[in-house]
């Protein structure tokens, strides 16, 4: 009996550490994001940490992500993505677009 609830707690325990999202980060400085480009694994849900290093408010939008989130000047944000199948999809600074700009890879 003791042996079966110590298996039954290890299991849930692995199941709680794999229930969290990996973590990709993603800087706005200068009106640009860096990197450009986020390569995160398909079918695969994600925490994007948006960290604006800027002083001006950006927001961060995606038609294709289905995601907008305005994170204010010299601050960070969580964005969850995911779980997406393999390709690409664009991102963009809503404030400053022709700048800001990049892409999700998923693969």
């Amino acid at each position: 009996m003791i042996k079966s609830l110590f298996l039954v707690g290890i299991l849930m325990f692995c199941i709680a550490a794999q229930a969290e999202p990996l973590i990709f980060e993603l800087r706005i400085k200068d009106h640009l994001f860096f990197p450009d480009e986020v390569i995160i694994p398909a079918d695969t849900k994600v925490k994007l940490l948006v960290k604006n290093e800027d002083p001006t408010p950006e927001e961060f939008e995606s038609y294709e992500l289905n995601r907008e989130k305005v994170i204010p000047g010299n601050s960070e944000a969580i964005i969850f993505i995911g779980p997406l199948p393999a390709g690409n999809y664009p991102f963009f600074g809503e404030f400053f677009p022709k700048t800001a700009q990049g892409r999700v890879t998923v693969k």
